[in-house]
């Protein structure tokens, strides 16, 4: 299905927006292999002596998650709540897509300190359109993760995908415990390919599940 790869899905909505105390945001800039991308890290405050963090787009205080949102020219790219992932999940018509996604919100509450490993990210126009998802498959021990992305089909050939993976990848591998990022697409999905050699992935000569297995460090 065009640029999808690694399992992600068609359109869903974001969660809705949580109560709380105190709001703090800094922001850093990140070089995105050329494109000028802001790293916005959002911390929820609830009360002084119980600190969550929280998302940007609706969060439950029972959630404790570190989140970021990475901004690029044309997007908005962010982990979903546990709320937002909730209604994407029964949103879908796919049994298998509906599982898939299941094991990503049971991987964050799991794992909730590592949120963003295993949260479904949404990739969002600067005008608010939800246009695709993205996601990683959790860590390894050995410091490699797997992602997975997809566009909706009316807004493919336009660079979104190559624009979200490249800069969610530019943003992981800045993360302390990630080293590589690795991928897998189906030998004839060019589209998916062609977002992976743009973005500096290379082929690893494996064959994965869903295909030639491509990385980048």
């Amino acid at each position: 299905m065009g640029n999808r790869a690694g399992g992600a899905a068609q359109k869903t909505a974001a969660g809705s927006r949580g109560s709380v105390h105190k709001t703090v945001n800094s922001r850093r800039s990140l070089n995105c292999g050329g494109c000028s991308c802001i790293l916005s890290f959002y911390a929820i405050i609830y009360n002084l002596t119980d600190l969550q963090i929280g998302i940007c787009r609706g969060v439950e205080k029972s959630e404790f998650m570190e989140v970021y949102m990475i901004e690029t020219e044309r997007l908005h790219i962010y982990p979903a709540s546990k709320k937002a992932m909730e209604d994407f999940i029964s949103s879908q018509t796919n049994d298998i897509l509906k599982t898939a996604y299941q094991e990503m919100l049971d991987g964050c509450l799991m794992h909730p300190e590592e949120w963003h490993y295993y949260a479904i990210w949404m990739i969002e126009r600067k005008d608010g359109t939800h246009i695709g998802e993205c996601c990683f498959k959790g860590i390894s021990p050995n410091g490699s993760t797997e992602i997975g992305y997809g566009i909706s089909e009316e807004y493919q050939g336009q660079g979104y995908a190559t624009d979200a993976v490249n800069a969610v990848v530019e943003w992981v591998l800045q993360q302390h415990k990630v080293c590589c990022v690795e991928a897998e697409a189906e030998a004839d999905n060019l589209a998916s390919i062609r977002v992976l050699q743009k973005c500096g992935f290379l082929p690893t000569g494996e064959i994965g599940e869903e295909g030639p297995r491509y990385a980048r460090k």
